[in-house]
């Protein structure tokens, strides 16, 4: 792990690391509260942070390693568990992170969250991609994104269109391991969003969550679209999620 000198994020120390090969961050708050709490940002550093910047000004750390455009592939999967290991056995974090998954950063964080259940305090998801034949497959109401679509059937190793579509493993349809392991589950979506349509995607895990007997906490955004990402109040929403993520 390479450690250069930190610089400044949003007035913060910045922490450039290396990982498995991967750029990582870390970013420390002015005052750290106990238990080295953090969250995990999966995708796109710091677009839209408010929410991660009302968690810095509550003492949690801010992480995030960068996998590329990658869609939550089975090969990103292997760099985030090495990250995990490294901010938990060596370092001493949490071992239960709060999960962020922003846009198609919801498959990075929803199959790393299915993968590993018991060690996940909360997975918070804005405006996610909870299905890939949504987006960038296209294949239901939105447009899609056939460059994305294309890029993920490669770092799937998919051979065709018909095998990607016929994949298992969408968040969608292997929520059991959250609900059995009582993961709180929190969204943030708008439902005008004509990129990644909620009704495809953050709709479909809530209806499956309670069919399989869990709950979760949705934080609508009347007429929102794709972007502007982030909840209706950051604030209230870190408030939230401190006082909900497992310990």
């Amino acid at each position: 792990m390479d450690t250069p000198p930190p610089s400044l994020y949003h007035g913060y120390r910045r922490h450039d690391l290396t990982c498995s090969g991967a750029a990582a961050i870390l970013v420390e708050p002015r005052q750290p509260a106990t238990q080295r709490r953090w969250i995990w940002r999966m995708e796109f550093f710091d677009a839209f942070p408010a929410l991660d910047l009302a968690l810095l000004a509550r003492g949690w750390w801010l992480a995030y390693i960068g996998v590329g455009n990658t869609f939550g592939c089975p090969a990103a999967l292997r760099t985030l568990d090495a990250f995990y290991a490294w901010m938990t056995a060596e370092q001493g974090f949490h071992h239960r992170p709060v999960l962020e998954g922003l846009s198609r950063g919801g498959l990075y964080a929803y199959n790393w969250a299915i993968a590993h259940p018991d060690v996940v305090g909360l997975l918070f998801a804005d405006n996610p991609v909870c299905d890939f034949r949504s987006w960038p497959g296209g294949k239901g109401s939105g447009p899609g994104s056939p460059e994305n679509w294309s890029e993920l059937q490669r770092c799937y190793g998919f051979a065709s269109d018909a095998e990607a579509m016929a994949w298992p493993g969408h968040p969608v349809d292997n929520l059991a391991p959250l609900v059995a392991a009582g993961v709180p589950l929190l969204h943030s979506f708008g439902d005008a969003d004509e990129v990644v349509p909620w009704e495809e995607n953050t709709a479909v895990v809530a209806a499956r969550v309670a069919a399989l007997g869990g709950s979760m906490t949705l934080l609508r955004k009347p007429g929102g679209r794709h972007h502007p990402h982030g909840p209706p109040d950051s604030e209230a929403c870190a408030d939230w999620i401190i006082a909900n993520a497992r310990t």
